[in-house]
C-alpha cells in the first residue's frame, strides 16, 4: 500500500513565492494546493506553483546526461562519461585564452539557492568577463536608476502596497505577472484591500490589463513614452507647488534642479507624444500629491523601452518629492533575512557599473554582467578575445534575447558548449554535452535574491521533498564539478571542493557576526551544499543568532521549525543606513541622467509610427521555460492583438493569418481584435517560436507560436544607458499573409 506524504513547500517559479502544500506519493507529486497558514501568501497561489507536478513529470525532462555524438545526434551518457568530456575540451578555453569561454544563466537560477550561491565558483574558475542573464533585457534601467539613487542595483525600492493610499503603476501587469521586483503573493488581492480601504489604484499601460480593469484610473498612454510622462507629472508638481519637502528626507539633495528641469515638460508639452491630454496628466499629478501617503511602482514595461533609465529615475523622483520615500505607505526597504547589498558594511569600491566593457562594441558592465545583446557578435566576430565556448545554466538564450536569428547562428558557430538544463530546446540542441539538474522537490528552498524585494519583512525555508534518487546530482554539485573541470583539477572531490566553499563562506558570516571564524564554520557542522551555505547567512543576518550572541536568533534550524515561517513584520523605515551611494547621500540629479535629457526632449517633435508593438504576460507563462509543461490554453496564446480601428484602416478581420515586419525580420500570427489596445498598438507575447530541428519539446513544438524576439534589434535599438534592448514600442507594419510568405 503506497503511502502519501505532506509537506510544505515554497513556490520557486516566480517573485511571488507562495507557500504550498504538497501531496508525495513515493517519489510522485500527486496533489498540490495553497498553504493557508503560511505567512507571507496566506492561502494564495497562482497556476503556475499548483502546476509544478507537471513540470516535475514532463516526459520530455532530460534526466541523464546528453553527449553529442559525431554524426551530430544525442545519446545517453554517464556523468563520468560527460565530466570526462567536459574535462577534456573545456580547459582549452580558459587556460589558453582566459574569457574565451562565456557563461549565460537564465531566470531559474535567481529562484534557486544552488545557482544563487555556487555559480559565482563556476564564473571564477572560467576566469571571463563574459557573463551574461536576462536582467540586462528586462531589469537594468531599474537597477542603474536604484544604483544611482541609492547605491545598490539589488536593494530596490519597494512600494508599501499593504498601507499606501495612493498607488500608482507604470508598465507592469501584476493581476496577471503576479509581480516583478516586488515579492508580493496575491497581488490581485492587496489592490482590492487598498481600494476597499478607500485607496486610489492608477494604471499606466497603453492596454486595458487585467490590472487596469481594477483601477480607479486607467491612463492609456503611448508605448515608449512613460519618461515624458511622468516629467509632465512632475513639472505639474513643480508648477503648483504640490511638493512636500518637510517630508523629504534629510539625505536628498538636488530638489530645486530636479523640479527645474521637470519645468521644460508641461503636460501641453509631452501630451501629443504621449497620447495623453494634459487635464488627464495633471489629474494623476494632483491625486498622487494630494494623498496621504502615495507611491509609484513601474516594472517590465518602463523597463524594455527607449527611455528605460529615465522612466524609472522619474519613478522614484515622483515618490521622493511628495515625501514618501522611507515612509509607511510609500517606497521603503526590505531587511533581507540572509542579508545582502543594502544590509552589508558600506564599501568604497567603485559601483557596480562601467567596470569593463566588451571586446566588440565597448558596451559596459552592470552588476557584474556584460549586455545580453553582445552574446551573438562577442562570437561571431573574429579577433583576440573572441568567445569560442559558452556554458548554459537554465536559461534560453536562442528564445530570450533579441534577434534569436543573430542567437541562432552564433550558437552554431560555437567550438564548445555546456549547457545545465532540464530541455533539449531552441538553445541546448547546439550544446556538445547537456548535464541534466535533479527536480525541483530535491532542493531546500529559501529565496536570498528575492527577499530583497519583499513588501513584508518575513523568513520561510522549504527542506527538500525528496532526496536524490540514483543517477541524479544536485545542481550545486554539478556546478563545482564544472568548476574543478575548468580549472583541470579532475581528482578533486565535491565533498573537499564544497567544504573550500564553507570556509570562504564562514569567514564572511564571521566577520558580519563578529565571531571568530572556527566558530561560524563550526556551527553548521552535519549540514552540506547550500543548507549550510544558507545557515551562514541567516546567522550573520539582520535577525541572526550571530552564532550564539544573540539566543532565540534566526537560524535554519528555527526556520525548520516553522514551516509556515516567521513574521518579523512589515517594512520600517531604513535610511540612511540603507545607502551605499558616497556620502551616504540621495542625489535626485546624477550627471549621467541629466546628460540624457537631451534625447528625451528631442523625442517630442519625432514623427509617430503607424503601429507599434508591445510584449505581454501571460498567467501560465514564465519566459519561455514553463511553455512546454504548463502550456497555455490553445486559444490564440501568440496571436497578435489589435485594437478593432486599427484593423479596420488595414482592412484585416479577426482571425487573418498577418506577417508583422519590423526593421529586422517578419514572424507570422494570428490576428485578434480587442479594444483594450489603444489605437497604434499592437501586442504579443514574447518567448515563442519553438520550432527547428532537433527540439524534445514535444507540446511547445506542436503550438510554436510566433517569435516576438525575433522582431526586436539587438544592434541599433538599444538604450544608451544600459544597452538593454528595446522590447517595447518597436515600430512595425502588419499585412494579411499571402501564400508564399513563410509560416
Amino acid at each position: 500500500m503506497t503511502t502519501v506524504r505532506a509537506a510544505h513547500r515554497i513556490c520557486p517559479l516566480c517573485e511571488s513565492t507562495c507557500g504550498l502544500l504538497v501531496d508525495i506519493d513515493d517519489r510522485r507529486i500527486s496533489r498540490i494546493t495553497p498553504n493557508p497558514r503560511d505567512v507571507f501568501s496566506a492561502g494564495h497561489s497562482c497556476a503556475k506553483g499548483l502546476g509544478l507536478g507537471a513540470l516535475e513529470s514532463d516526459p520530455d525532462r532530460v534526466r541523464t546526461p546528453l553527449l553529442r555524438t559525431a554524426s551530430g545526434e544525442f545519446r545517453t551518457a554517464t556523468w563520468d562519461e560527460a565530466f570526462a568530456e567536459i574535462g577534456r575540451r573545456l580547459p582549452e578555453y580558459v587556460s589558453g585564452a582566459p574569457g574565451s569561454c562565456a557563461i549565460y544563466h537564465g531566470n531559474p537560477g535567481a529562484h534557486h539557492l544552488d545557482t544563487t550561491f555556487y555559480l559565482g565558483e563556476l564564473i571564477a574558475a572560467l576566469g571571463t568577463r563574459n557573463i551574461y542573464s536576462p536582467a540586462s533585457v528586462d531589469t537594468w534601467p531599474k537597477n542603474l536608476a536604484h544604483i544611482l539613487l541609492y547605491g545598490t542595483g539589488l536593494g530596490l525600492s519597494l512600494p508599501d502596497i499593504d498601507r499606501t493610499d495612493h498607488l500608482l503603476i507604470l508598465g507592469s501587469n501584476p493581476v496577471v505577472s503576479n509581480g516583478s521586483t516586488i515579492t508580493a503573493p496575491g497581488m490581485a488581492e492587496r489592490l482590492r484591500r487598498l481600494r476597499a480601504r478607500g485607496g486610489t489604484l492608477v494604471v499606466v499601460d497603453p492596454v486595458r490589463t487585467d490590472t487596469a480593469a481594477l483601477a480607479d484610473l486607467h491612463v492609456p498612454i503611448r508605448p515608449g513614452t512613460d519618461a515624458l510622462f511622468l516629467f509632465g507629472v512632475l513639472s505639474v508638481l513643480a508648477a503648483e507647488r504640490a511638493v512636500r519637502p518637510e517630508r523629504i528626507p534629510e539625505q536628498v539633495d538636488g530638489l530645486p534642479e530636479v523640479l527645474d528641469l521637470a519645468r521644460e515638460f508641461s503636460p501641453e508639452d509631452v501630451g501629443p507624444a504621449c497620447g495623453v491630454e494634459p487635464e488627464l496628466i495633471r489629474r494623476v499629478a494632483r491625486g498622487f500629491a494630494a494623498a496621504d501617503s502615495a507611491v509609484a511602482h513601474s516594472r517590465m514595461g518602463s523597463c524594455m523601452q527607449e527611455f528605460g533609465t529615465l522612466a524609472n529615475w522619474l519613478v522614484e523622483v515622483l515618490t521622493i518629492v511628495t515625501g514618501n520615500l522611507d515612509r509607511p505607505g510609500g517606497a521603503m526597504f526590505a531587511l533581507p533575512p540572509g542579508g545582502g547589498p543594502n544590509t552589508w558594511p558600506i564599501s568604497t569600491a567603485r559601483p557596480m557599473l562601467g567596470r569593463w566593457w566588451s571586446r566588440v562594441r565597448g558596451l559596459p558592465e552592470a552588476m557584474g554582467e556584460l549586455p545580453a545583446v553582445c552574446l551573438a557578435e562577442e562570437i561571431l566576430t573574429p579577433g583576440p578575445g573572441r568567445t569560442r565556448a559558452l556554458i548554459t545554466v537554465a536559461g534560453n538564450p536562442a528564445r530570450s534575447l533579441p534577434n534569436t536569428a543573430h542567437v541562432e547562428e552564433a550558437l552554431r558557430a560555437l567550438e564548445f558548449m555546456v549547457s545545465v538544463d532540464c530541455y533539449v530546446n531552441e538553445t541546448t540542441r547546439h550544446a556538445d554535452v547537456i548535464l541534466p539538474p535533479p527536480p525541483l522537490a530535491t532542493r531546500g528552498h529559501h529565496d536570498v535574491t528575492l527577499a530583497h524585494f519583499q513588501v513584508r519583512n518575513v523568513a520561510r525555508y522549504t527542506p527538500p521533498l525528496v532526496d536524490l534518487a540514483e543517477g541524479e546530482l544536485a545542481e550545486w554539485q554539478i556546478l563545482l564539478r564544472l568548476a574543478a573541470l575548468a580549472k583541470g583539477e579532475t581528482g578533486r572531490t565535491t565533498a573537499e571542493l564544497d567544504d573550500e566553499v564553507a570556509v570562504v563562506a564562514a569567514r564572511r558570516a564571521a566577520k558580519l557576526a563578529g565571531v571568530a571564524p572556527d566558530r561560524a564554520y563550526a556551527s553548521t557542522a552535519g549540514r552540506r551544499g547550500p543548507q549550510r551555505l544558507l545557515d551562514l547567512r541567516l546567522r550573520s543576518g539582520p535577525y541572526g543568532d550571530r552564532f550564539g550572541e544573540e539566543p532565540g536568533g534566526l537560524t535554519l534550524a528555527l526556520l525548520e521549525a516553522h514551516p509556515d515561517g516567521i513574521d518579523y513584520g512589515p517594512l520600517r523605515p531604513r535610511l540612511p543606513e540603507v545607502l551605499r551611494t558616497p556620502g551616504g547621500r540621495i542625489d535626485l540629479v546624477p550627471e549621467m541622467i541629466v546628460a540624457d535629457i537631451p534625447r528625451l526632449r528631442a523625442s517630442l517633435v519625432r514623427p509617430v509610427p503607424e503601429l507599434l508593438l508591445i510584449n505581454r504576460r501571460q498567467r501560465r507563462g514564465m519566459n519561455s521555460w514553463l511553455h512546454n509543461a504548463l502550456p497555455q490554453p490553445d486559444d490564440g496564446q501568440c496571436a497578435l492583438l489589435m485594437n478593432p480601428g486599427d484593423a479596420a484602416g488595414h482592412r484585416l478581420v479577426d482571425g487573418d493569418r498577418v506577417l508583422v515586419t519590423s526593421p529586422v525580420t517578419s514572424v507570422t500570427a494570428e490576428l485578434r481584435l480587442d479594444d483594450a489596445l489603444r489605437p497604434g498598438v499592437v501586442s504579443m507575447p514574447h518567448g515563442w517560436g519553438h520550432r527547428g530541428p532537433g527540439l524534445r519539446t514535444t507540446r511547445s513544438a506542436a503550438a510554436p507560436g510566433a517569435d516576438y524576439n525575433a522582431l526586436v534589434d539587438d544592434t541599433a535599438a538599444l538604450e544608451p544607458l544600459t544597452a538593454a534592448p528595446i522590447f517595447n514600442g518597436v515600430p512595425v507594419t502588419v499585412t494579411r499573409c499571402r501564400e508564399e510568405d513563410p509560416r
